[in-house]
């Protein structure tokens, strides 16, 4: 297998640790963006001793300055990477009776603003070589509104709708563009959630499937299997079913 240099933001934890650790495994070099460079450093102890290489990059996907560093010290090491896995994100819940401005900012500054700040960087270089990937993790969640998910799920359908709209252009200019939309992943994060959460998916089995679909030809990589599909059934539905559905799951 070729040695890739490969970007992901949001390497701390969840997804994104558990993805630069496989694929340090696999013998890539592996640049692992976040926030702490504690939590970093505790994935690179624990990609010790495997064939590859993980490098921590402290990097806020909402700070520009910052990204533009990190970037630089990446590209003067190693060059443009091969694979760019945007992949930071948070949630919270938001409820229209209590509603926050500014938690909804939050989740819009960091899983859409934060991901249009690294494609800022990063995108000139691309389109420039004509060539390299690019994985934007989104989520089902983004398909239709759901109870107390205004924010997170806005955020996650922008992504949608952005990865739609620049897939045409970015192919046509040699760079392979790939959504990924996850259901519920075993992580830190969904471990806050004090709702039932169906199909939840290991994060290993997720982190599996989400390579497999980055090395086939598929646009969009969803998982778990069952769940995506439930999540795109309710897609097409008429607001007429959907909307007494949600008042249901509001109502418990």
């Amino acid at each position: 297998m070729k040695q890739e240099t490969i970007w992901i933001t949001g390497a701390s934890s969840g997804i994104g640790e558990t993805l630069a650790l496989e694929y340090v495994k696999q013998g890539h070099i592996v640049y692992g963006s976040a926030r702490s460079i504690k939590k970093l450093n505790m994935v690179k102890s624990k990609a010790q001793g495997l064939s590859g290489d993980f490098r921590p990059l402290v990097v806020d996907v909402c700070d520009c300055d910052a990204i533009m560093a990190g970037y630089t010290i990446l590209k003067e090491q190693v060059g443009i990477p091969h694979k760019i896995i945007l992949n930071a994100g948070t949630h919270k819940p938001t409820s229209a009776s209590m509603f926050s401005l500014k938690d909804h900012r939050i989740l819009m500054e960091i899983n859409y603003m934060g991901v249009m700040n690294c494609l800022d960087v990063v995108l000139p270089d691309l389109l420039h070589r004509k060539s390299g990937q690019i994985a934007i993790v989104s989520s089902v969640a983004g398909y239709r509104g759901l109870p107390m998910a205004s924010g997170y799920g806005a955020s996650k359908a922008a992504l949608i709708n952005f990865c739609e709209s620049i897939k045409a252009e970015l192919e046509q200019n040699g760079i392979d563009l790939r959504l990924v939309n996850p259901g519920f992943i075993k992580t830190p994060l969904t471990d806050l959630n004090e709702f039932p959460m169906p199909f939840l998916m290991p994060v290993e089995d997720a982190v599996q499937k989400l390579i497999k679909g980055l090395e086939g030809n598929r646009f969009e990589i969803t998982f778990p299997t069952r769940f995506a599909i439930i999540m795109k059934l309710l897609r097409m539905l008429p607001n007429f079913i959907y909307l007494p559905i949600t008042r249901k799951i509001l109502k418990g």
